[in-house]
C-alpha cells in the first residue's frame, strides 16, 4: 500500500447488506475521492448504492476520533480528555481485573452487532479475548435471529435459491422486504426475469420504493403475514394446485397442513390481514398456476411478536408446489449457511473458563442493566450504537447513565452511545483494515485489504483485542495471530463442502471466488432437518414447546385477529419503523450528504387517521404510548391501510432533530429465537 500514491483499488462494501459489492476506490494524495462499483464482480456488477459512493464522505469526516479519550463529565454530557493506548488498556485492564475479583468476570457484558461485516471484525479476535475473560456472552438477536429459527424448523439450513436462478421466475414474491434500497441487485435479476415475463408481487405494511416498483402491491396490517400464506394455503390445497408427489418424496406433515388451512378462509383472512378475498383468491392461483415461482422474504415481517412464525409459514409455500425442483423456484431469506465458516478457530471457546456462562439477549439491554443480583457492571460496545439501534430506548439510556457501570466504546465517531462511555477507542474504517468478507445473499467470498493507512491513533477491532488479550496476559499464540493466519483458519473447515477451494491465495489472485455450489444440486436428498425432508410439521418445534405447524397468533398490542383497535384504546394505531434509504440503521446519520437526502424524520399517517386527530401534512406532532414519545412532523398519506403509522430511519439525536423512533418500541422476544420486535408496538399521534 503506498498511501500517499494514487491508482485505483479494489475494495468489497463493508456494509450490514445481502449485495456484499465489489468496488471500485479512486486515491489520490492518500484521500479517496471517488468510490464506484466495480463491473468485474460477477453478481453486483458495478452498480452501488448512494450510501457506498458517498463513503469517502464517512472515512474522511471531519469528526472521526482520532485517540483515545477518558470521560471527564457527566455520563452524557460529552466531555473527555485525550489519553494515551498505554493508559487506555492499563485502565480497562486494571478494571476488568478488579470487576472480576469482586464482582465475577460475567460483571463484563460485550455489546456488539455488524456495523462491519468483515468476519475478523465481529468474530475473530474480539471473541477471544472476551472467551478468554470469560464474560457474560451476548445473544445477538436483533436482526434476523426469529425468521432463521422459522426458516431452519422448515427447512433446516440457513439457505435457499441462488439469486442468479431467480431470473428464471414467473412469478416473484416480494414478502415484507423493502429491496430497493436493501437488496438492490435482486431488483436488477428482478428486473430481468420480467423482461422475461414474469410478474413481481410484493406484500407489506407499507408502499415503499419497492412497492412502487412492483407490478402488484398488497397491502397488510403489521404481523398478520402468517394468516396470509395460510390463505394461499387453503386455497392451493382447495383448488388441486399442490405437487403431491413432491409433497409425498420431500416433505413431513402435509395431511396435517391440509387439514391445518382449511380453516383459513378467504374470508376469515381478509378480516384478519386487511386484504380482500378477492385479492388472496388472485394471489394464491397466480403463485399455484405459475410454472416457476420465487418468495423473497424480507426482513420486516420476523420483527413482530409472531416473527418467527410469519417466516416459518411462508417457508411452507415452495414444498406445496414442487418449486424447489425448478432452477429459480423456491425462496430465500439468507443464503449465509453456504458460507460458514470455522467459528471455533477463529472465535477460540476452548478458551473460556467457564462455558455456561450467562447470556444477556441484546434487545434487553435495558432490562439488564437494572439487574441487582449479578448486576453488569461493564460493557464494551462496539460495532454497534445501542442507545440508538436497540429498543425501549428511554430505559436503555437510563441503563447507561449508570455512574457504576465502567463503559468502553470503539468505534468512529462520537455517537449517542459514545457519549455515555468512561473510555473511548478510535476505531478503523474497512478500507484501513484486512479482513474477510461473505455474502448472505450471492456465493462469493471477498478480502479486503488495506487501501488506507488508518488516521491518527485508530485501532482495528484485530488490534484492539490483540492489545487487551496480551495486556491481561492471555494465550500467547491466540492473541498474537495475524489476520492471515486467522483468515487460513477460518478458511479451513472441512464440515462445510460449499468452502472447497477456497484459500487465502486465491482471494489474494482473483479478488472474488466463488464457493463450490456443487452439494446443492442434491440438497433436497439431506436436508438438516430432524427427518431429512423439508418439515411441514416440525415435532422438534412441538417439543419446544410451540406450534408443529403454521398458525396465526395475533400481536399482544395491536390487532386481535378479526379487526383493527377500537378508537377508544390508548394506543390504538400500529407503529412501525422501518430503515429509509440513505442510511443503514445509525449509520451515515451523521454524514451531512445523507442527512440532506433524506432532509427530516417524518411520521406518515393514513388521511382517515389524521382527520380524525385534526392532523394536517406539515403538522408538528407527538407521537407517544407509555415507553415514551417522539416530536416529529406528519406527513399524510395513503401509503398504508389506516390504523398504521410509519416512520423510517433511526436518526442520531441532535438539537434539530425529535428523540429516536425507539424509545417507542418493545423490548419484548419473539415467539422463537428471542428475536426484536420492533414492529408489534402502538401508540397515538396528536397535534402539537
Amino acid at each position: 500500500m503506498n498511501d500517499s500514491g494514487e491508482g485505483i483499488f479494489p475494495a468489497v462494501c463493508p456494509l450490514d447488506c445481502p449485495d456484499t459489492c465489489g468496488l471500485l476506490v479512486h486515491k489520490k494524495n492518500g484521500k479517496i475521492v471517488k468510490v464506484e462499483g466495480d463491473p468485474e464482480h460477477p453478481v453486483t456488477r458495478g452498480a452501488i448504492c448512494n450510501k457506498v459512493r458517498h463513503m469517502a464522505e464517512r472515512l474522511h469526516h471531519p469528526e472521526r476520533l482520532m485517540q483515545p479519550l477518558r470521560r471527564v463529565g457527566r455520563k452524557g454530557e460529552g466531555k473527555f480528555e485525550e489519553i494515551s493506548w498505554e493508559e487506555a488498556i492499563g485502565e480497562i485492564t486494571d478494571k476488568y481485573r478488579e470487576l472480576t475479583a469482586e464482582y465475577g468476570s460475567e460483571s463484563i457484558l460485550p455489546y456488539s452487532f455488524y456495523g462491519n461485516m468483515g468476519v475478523l471484525s465481529v468474530e475473530g479476535m474480539d471473541r477471544r479475548f472476551f472467551n478468554a475473560l470469560g464474560s457474560s456472552l451476548l445473544d445477538q438477536t436483533i436482526c434476523n435471529s426469529a425468521g432463521t429459527t422459522g426458516w431452519r424448523a422448515t427447512m433446516g439450513f440457513n439457505g435457499g435459491t441462488s439469486p442468479e436462478d431467480t431470473v428464471n421466475a414467473d412469478v416473484i414474491i416480494v414478502w415484507g422486504g423493502n429491496i430497493v434500497s436493501t437488496n438492490m441487485h435482486q431488483v436488477v435479476l428482478a428486473e430481468q426475469a420480467r423482461k422475461r415475463g414474469a410478474q413481481v408481487i410484493v406484500i407489506d405494511v407499507h408502499r415503499n420504493r419497492t412497492a412502487q416498483w412492483a407490478d402488484w402491491f398488497l397491502p397488510l396490517y403489521p404481523g398478520t403475514d402468517a394468516a396470509l400464506a395460510l390463505g394461499m394455503m387453503h386455497i392451493l390445497f382447495r383448488d388441486g394446485l399442490t405437487d403431491t408427489n413432491f409433497m409425498d418424496k420431500y416433505t413431513v406433515g402435509y395431511d396435517e397442513l391440509r387439514q391445518q388451512a382449511a380453516s383459513y378462509t378467504p374470508e376469515l383472512v381478509s378480516s384478519i390481514t386487511g386484504i380482500s378475498a378477492g385479492d388472496i383468491e388472485k394471489l394464491a392461483k397466480l403463485y399455484g398456476e405459475a410454472h416457476t415461482s420465487y418468495i423473497h422474504i424480507g426482513n420486516g415481517l420476523q420483527h413482530h411478536d409472531n416473527g418467527g412464525m410469519n417466516v416459518r409459514s411462508i417457508t411452507c409455500l415452495p414444498a406445496l408446489t414442487g418449486q424447489w425442483l425448478k432452477t429459480g423456484g423456491g425462496a430465500s431469506r439468507s443464503n449465509g449457511g453456504y458460507a460458514a465458516m470455522n467459528s471455533r478457530a477463529l472465535e477460540r471457546p476452548d478458551l473460556r473458563p467457564n462455558p455456561r456462562a450467562r447470556r444477556i439477549n441484546m434487545n434487553r439491554i435495558g432490562e439488564a442493566l437494572e439487574m441487582t443480583e449479578q448486576p453488569i457492571k461493564s460493557l464494551f460496545v462496539y460495532c454497534s450504537n445501542p442507545l440508538v439501534v436497540a429498543p425501549d430506548a428511554e430505559r436503555v439510556r437510563a441503563g447507561f447513565e449508570r455512574e457504576d457501570l465502567f463503559t468502553v466504546v470503539h468505534d468512529l465517531f462520537m455517537t449517542d452511545t459514545a457519549r455515555y462511555a468512561d473510555i473511548i477507542l478510535p476505531a478503523t474504517a474497512t478500507l484501513e483494515n484486512t479482513d474477510l468478507y461473505s455474502s448472505y445473499w450471492h456465493h462469493y467470498i471477498a478480502l479486503q485489504e488495506p487501501i488506507l493507512s488508518a488516521p491518527g491513533q485508530c485501532k482495528s477491532n484485530v488490534e484492539v483485542f490483540s492489545l487487551l488479550g496480551q495486556a491481561m496476559e492471555f494465550d500467547v499464540e491466540a492473541f498474537s495471530q495475524t489476520e492471515e493466519d486467522m483468515i487460513r483458519e477460518a478458511l479451513n473447515y472441512p464440515r462445510n463442502p460449499y468452502l472447497n477451494g477456497v484459500s487465502l491465495e486465491r482471494l489474494q489472485q482473483e479478488r472474488y471466488v466463488k464457493l463450490d455450489m456443487t452439494p446443492k444440486q442434491a440438497f433436497l436428498d439431506s436436508l438438516p432437518t430432524p427427518s431429512g425432508k423439508i418439515e411441514l410439521y416440525s415435532k422438534s418445534m412441538e417439543l419446544a414447546g410451540l406450534p408443529p405447524l403454521p398458525t396465526y397468533t395475533p400481536l399482544i398490542e395491536g390487532y386481535d385477529g378479526i379487526r383493527r383497535p377500537e378508537p377508544a384504546d390508548a394506543y390504538p394505531l400500529m407503529f412501525i419503523s422501518p430503515p429509509n434509504h440513505n442510511f443503514l440503521n445509525s449509520t451515515f446519520s451523521n454524514v451531512e450528504k445523507h442527512q440532506g437526502l433524506e432532509k427530516e424524520p417524518v411520521l406518515q399517517i393514513h388521511p382517515d387517521d389524521a382527520a380524525v386527530r385534526g392532523i394536517t401534512d406539515g403538522d408538528d406532532v407527538t407521537v407517544f404510548n407509555g415507553r415514551g414519545r417522539v416530536e416529529i412532523r406528519a406527513k399524510v398519506v395513503d401509503k398504508m391501510l389506516p390504523g398504521t403509522v410509519i416512520s423510517q430511519g433511526l436518526w442520531w439525536e441532535g438539537k434539530d432533530r425529535p428523540q429516536r423512533s425507539n424509545v417507542l418500541t418493545p423490548d419484548r422476544l419473539s415467539d422463537m429465537g428471542n428475536g426484536a420486535t420492533f414492529f408489534s408496538s402502538t401508540v397515538e399521534v396528536k397535534r402539537r
